[in-house]
């Protein structure tokens, strides 16, 4: 496995203060993993703003603030299940 983004007592910090007196490891681990593929998908859509922009080599806040905006218009599904499920509409049923 590799290193953790953020520490587990950090995200079991974030937790505490929305809140819960008490937090399993469970969700903790799987706060952690979607703050984890949240961050790496807004960090990429930056990096590509900003190769938009001429500037491969250097990510504004402008770059992150229209990354943020585009992920939370569309925000992806972070479970680590969906991206290996296919999902079928009402026609196909």
């Amino acid at each position: 496995m590799g290193e953790r983004a953020f520490s587990l007592y950090d995200v079991e910090q974030f937790i505490r203060e929305a809140g819960a007196e008490r937090v399993t490891e469970d969700a903790v681990r799987d706060l952690e993993h979607r703050l984890e593929k949240l961050t790496e998908l807004m960090a990429n859509r930056a990096a590509r703003y900003a190769a938009h922009a001429g500037r491969s080599k250097l990510i504004k806040k402008q770059d992150v603030l229209f990354a943020k905006k585009v992920v939370y218009r569309n925000p992806p599904s972070l479970s680590p299940k969906a991206s290996s499920t296919k999902t079928t509409s009402s026609r196909e049923r």
